[in-house]
């Protein structure tokens, strides 16, 4: 299994409404640093108030091995050439260790906070967005005469002067984010990996997504073996017994902020749970955040999270998903991210 960890990722108090931290150029490096000394396989960055591209450009030049991906960038507010070229841009900063990971936020968000028309189903938009990428991808590398019409997107014009020309490693790997199944189609069809949403619990993923992907896979003539399942689980974690009771009041205001968002409701409806559904949706519109992990009960927190101690953690890990994820991403509490030997030897036995 590899491992993955997110860099700049949020923290429960800006999911509770309390703002967001910020950090300058230096500690980005040196959290890049840190990260790939520590062992981890990969870096992302997240769109979560901050911009996720440019962290990484940082994190190419200051270090060597690890790779690096955006976990996830919205795709619709950027037009595919945008995306296209940061993607590009990156690859070459890092030498091909970049891989560009896509969401596509729900309309709400993307019209109102993105100010960015709506102008179509995500699913099929997205579709034709990676086509798209794909082309001028393509156009990039060999020169080829841009030639893509879609419904949303066309790229049929692109002179040499704005070509940014071809690159050492070209093939840039391309992830999209999934909680339902056509996502887990389009990933198994076009994509280089899936990213779940921690919203996805672990028997939705096997039962739902894992299914989705080998159907979108078979349909593209590949295996799903293909497509890098990244997980990203979770987590009530502490040192002891009383530290994870306390981690779980915290996952709790972390899943009930996702679980309020009727697009992430196939999950809650797969297990039976949608007057909680209903009830975290109506305290989100009022802004009542403090009052959403209330409904989150323990048995529900058990299907999302891995619970557990720090000497436990790497058992709980494996019984619970080592069977199902190509990758896993750990967002690690602060009380233990910051224990080197800890998180060293924990990305060890876990790879």
């Amino acid at each position: 299994m590899r491992v993955e960890t997110v860099m700049l990722g949020p923290e429960t108090e800006q999911y509770a409404g309390d703002g967001i931290k910020t950090a300058n150029l230096m500690e980005i490096a040196a959290a890049a640093r840190r990260l790939e000394g520590l062992g981890f396989d990969g870096i992302t960055a997240p769109e979560a108030g901050h911009d996720p591209y440019l962290p990484l450009a940082i994190a190419a030049e200051h270090t060597e091995h690890v790779k690096l991906a955006t976990n996830v960038a919205i795709a619709f507010p950027r037009s595919p050439l945008v995306t296209a070229q940061l993607a590009w841009d990156l690859q070459h900063y890092s030498k091909g260790r970049f891989c560009v990971g896509l969401g596509t936020q729900v309309k709400p968000h993307v019209e109102r906070r993105y100010a960015t028309p709506w102008t179509g189903p995500p699913g099929p938009r997205l579709r034709e967005y990676v086509l798209c990428m794909k082309a001028m991808f393509e156009s990039f590398q060999n020169g080829t005469k841009p030639d893509f019409k879609g419904e949303h997107y066309q790229f049929s014009l692109c002179p040499p002067f704005f070509n940014p020309g071809p690159i050492e490693h070209p093939n840039v790997p391309i992830q999209i984010a999934a909680v339902n199944p056509y996502m887990g189609r389009l990933a198994g069809e076009l994509c280089d990996g899936l990213r779940l949403h921690p919203i996805a619990t672990f028997r939705f993923t096997e039962e739902v997504l894992v299914p989705a992907i080998a159907e979108g896979a078979e349909k593209a003539g590949r295996g799903p073996d293909a497509v890098d399942l990244i997980g990203a689980p979770f987590l009530a974690l502490a040192r002891d017994e009383a530290g994870v009771e306390a981690a779980k009041l915290d996952l709790k205001q972390h899943i009930a902020f996702y679980a309020s968002t009727p697009t992430y409701h196939s999950v809650l409806e797969f297990h039976g749970w949608m007057d909680a559904a209903v009830e975290l949706h109506r305290l989100s519109r009022e802004g009542q955040w403090k009052a959403l992990p209330g409904v989150i009960s323990d048995a529900m927190l058990d299907e999302w999270a891995i619970i557990a101690t720090a000497d436990e953690f790497v058992d709980r890990v494996q019984e619970r998903c080592g069977h199902l994820y190509s990758t896993i991403l750990l967002d690690l509490p602060p009380s233990l991210r910051g224990d080197d030997d800890w998180v060293r030897e924990t990305v060890a036995r876990l790879k």
